[in-house]
């Protein structure tokens, strides 16, 4: 299995790309994100690899990130959710936008990928809530708003939904507001708080 390639970027088509190794050309499929980070013709480049191989095809699939390449696996373990959907996925969202995502349960952001219908966006919604902590991506992963019971927390997100912010946007803010706050935070806080975050 290939896990890892470094070379020089040959072309850049669509959602692939071939990079040059030692005179090797590979053709790798990633997300509309990476291929936006990458340089051009002849720039170094250093990617993390999924190989995926089927009866009827080898495929490599290209991170610049870990953290990127841990969520197409886990993305990719939630029923009726392929390679090319997971790709889809995190070409909208950036590892710490989709941990964020799941963690506030937003349907919505995920249904902004390419494939992902409000069916799908639920079921990954649910199926991964449980799992995101199973990958390290950074703070975001610890992003629970924590109070009292959590119902302090829980209805100071709703409370800024119900205000016109985005779910993931609400949350986040909350989030932060609670660890800054503690444990002991009542709503009317939290809702200050979080609008002072989202204001910034």
């Amino acid at each position: 299995m290939i896990a890892m390639l470094a070379g020089t970027v040959d072309q850049v088509a669509g959602d692939s790309l071939v990079i040059d190794v030692n005179g090797v050309g590979y053709l790798v499929f990633c997300s509309g994100r990476t291929l936006a980070r990458i340089g051009g013709r002849g720039e170094r480049l250093r990617l993390h690899v999924e190989t995926h191989v089927r009866e009827d095809h080898i495929h490599l699939y290209g991170f610049l990130e870990e953290a990127e390449r841990n969520w197409f696996r886990l993305l990719t373990t939630v029923q009726g959710v392929g390679a090319r959907i997971a790709l889809g996925v995190l070409s909208v969202l950036a590892p710490e936008a989709l941990t964020t995502a799941i963690l506030a349960q937003d349907k919505a952001a995920l249904a902004r990928a390419e494939g992902v219908g409000p069916k799908l966006a639920q079921r990954i919604a649910i199926e991964l809530k449980d799992k995101v902590g199973d990958i390290a991506l950074g703070a975001a992963a610890l992003a629970a708003p924590a109070s009292a019971d959590g119902a302090a927390a829980n209805d100071a997100v709703s409370a800024l939904v119900n205000l016109g912010y985005q779910r993931s946007d609400a949350y986040g803010a909350v989030a932060t507001a609670a660890r800054r706050l503690g444990p002991a935070a009542q709503i009317d806080a939290l809702i200050r708080a979080g609008l002072k975050e989202l204001g910034r």
